[in-house]
């Protein structure tokens, strides 16, 4: 079994206790995932600090739980490797990179619908109503799918939450540095060296990403945001690499 390292166990304490907390703090009214989830940059709700603050964010006791496990089973061996402030250093890198592709893509998405809609002769105002009641003519589906108006309010409306990027930025280093590492998954219990196991679980979240089908994630799982903690790391790892930075600890 793998021994948990002190940041590694530090971040799994503070993602918990946040975890406790949105509950606690529910029973006075007060929605936590309102300040700290990721909000779409053109929600009145959103605040640049949610970058950072989503990745101690979680849905429910699953989502926490699949995430701190994958924390500490990767994110040990990574510390013993690179050291504190390397490993945070990395880890805080993906996760903030993954909200910001992640901002990005949804971006790109709305503002595709929002287009559409102006070119079918919706207002400005028209638009703001829809994104806040829900609610809309149906002629308009002649212009836009009904998925893509489904896409388009749960964009402006829902929060991201999760360390799920960052995780992935883990995933990617250590697939890197130990490659032969056997891994399986709960539901297919069978050794796969990570080296082919972790290209193959982003690339189902890219094949996710781009077809909306869900395989083996929750259907609202944020699939760019997987991605972009995997491409961060990757980057990163590959700079590091060239740079024979990796080499180096960094207590």
């Amino acid at each position: 079994m793998i021994r948990i390292t002190d940041t590694v166990k530090h971040l799994v304490i503070i993602n918990v206790l946040f975890f406790i907390g949105a509950f606690v703090v529910a029973k006075s009214g007060i929605n936590l995932t309102e300040h700290l989830g990721l909000f779409f940059v053109k929600n009145e709700l959103f605040k640049p600090w949610q970058f950072v603050s989503t990745m101690f964010m979680h849905a429910n006791i699953n989502h926490i739980l699949f995430n701190m496990l994958a924390l500490w089973m990767f994110g040990s061996a990574i510390e013993q490797m690179w050291g504190r402030n390397k490993f945070l250093f990395f880890y805080f890198s993906a996760g903030i990179g993954a909200s910001l592709i992640y901002t990005l893509a949804n971006y790109l998405q709305f503002q595709n619908v929002y287009d559409n809609l102006i070119s079918a002769g919706l207002t400005a105002t028209d638009i703001s109503s829809i994104l806040e009641t829900g609610s809309y003519n149906t002629s308009i589906l002649k212009y836009v799918s009904q998925e893509s108006m489904n896409a388009f309010y749960g964009i402006f409306n829902t929060p991201a939450v999760g360390a799920s990027g960052a995780i992935m930025g883990l995933l990617v280093a250590y697939g890197m540095l130990f490659p032969n590492s056997e891994l399986m998954l709960l539901f297919f219990p069978v050794p796969v060296k990570a080296k082919y196991f972790i290209p193959v679980l982003i690339g189902l979240d890219v094949f996710s990403g781009l077809t909306g089908i869900s395989i083996f994630s929750p259907n609202n799982t944020a699939y760019w945001a997987h991605i972009g903690g995997a491409l961060i790391g990757l980057l990163m790892m590959l700079y590091w690499k060239k740079t024979q930075f990796n080499k180096n600890r960094w207590n």
